[in-house]
């Protein structure tokens, strides 16, 4: 199973375009995209089995919770089928145990 990411901030639509028709030429499993590419991913792959991935919280983790939940439902909503979250690595590594289950 392949993963097609591209994640960098300057991705143009010609490159999500791109990596989207790979995907589909070599039955890749998903696509992850930042979240403002959802909408066209989900668009360009109608109709086939790759799948539409979105990151959250990416790249640092360091925004709250409930900022994580209102980002992870408009990519829900806009066509992703899979979302990976980074977590707040800091909140981690100060042992914070209470806000990294609510992240």
């Amino acid at each position: 199973m392949i993963d097609h990411t591209l994640l960098k901030a300057d991705a143009t639509e010609a490159e999500i375009r791109k990596l989207c028709a790979e995907a589909r030429e070599h039955r890749f499993a998903s696509v992850c995209v930042n979240p403002g590419w959802v909408g066209l991913c989900a668009h360009l792959l109608s109709g086939s089995p790759v799948k539409v991935c979105t990151v959250i919280g990416f790249p640092l983790g360091a925004t709250t919770p409930t900022a994580k939940a209102v980002e992870t439902r408009d990519a829900i909503a806009n066509g992703a089928t899979e979302v990976d979250m980074v977590i707040n690595v800091g909140a981690l590594k100060s042992g914070d145990d209470d806000l990294v289950r609510r992240d």
